[in-house]
């Protein structure tokens, strides 16, 4: 039989394991953008983008995800966790600021492919150096020691995920 649960009690809802890592990635992206938004090397126009909250989390997952010699749509979507019609808006959107272009798949002549154009390689390197400046900030708050051992979980609960042995393999 279940034991009922304290409903007075609702703490849980908002101190449990999934709202913890939800908020630190939240908090985490959030800097990132900060940081590109700040960052001389980020095109002007992309760098007014961020700093006015017009490119956020969403636009992440591309930056994330896409592969250096490109991706389909459809790898994209699934590696990023997201439908096919949601992944191709933010293409659609970064294709207009210049980030990406769809091009012919050599392998497949009906296939697309969606590459990163030379701004979207400029966006990419600062996207590199800010998670670099995040990743030693969240360190120096919580200790080497702590940020480890959060990495290390992390990775290993991590690893069952869709798509993780991909991201695992890449680093």
């Amino acid at each position: 039989m279940t034991e009922l649960h304290d409903t007075t009690d609702d703490r849980w809802r908002v101190g449990h394991l999934g709202r913890l890592m939800g908020l630190a990635l939240r908090r985490f992206d959030e800097r990132v953008l900060s940081l590109m938004a700040h960052d001389a090397n980020v095109p002007l126009a992309l760098s007014n983008l961020a700093a006015r909250e017009q490119i956020g989390a969403a636009h992440i997952h591309i930056t994330r995800h896409l592969g250096l010699q490109g991706s389909r749509l459809t790898e994209l979507a699934q590696s990023a966790g997201m439908s096919k019609q949601a992944m191709g808006d933010l293409v659609t959107q970064c294709e207009a600021w210049g980030l990406v272009q769809r091009e012919a798949d050599a392998r497949d002549a009906r296939a697309r492919r969606i590459v990163f154009t030379e701004t979207g390689l400029l966006w990419l390197e600062a996207f590199r150096q800010a998670v670099v400046q995040a990743e030693a900030e969240f360190r120096a708050q919580v200790g080497d020691d702590v940020a480890t051992v959060v990495t290390l979980g992390l990775e290993a609960y991590g690893s069952e995920a869709p798509g993780a042995r991909a991201a695992v393999t890449s680093r």
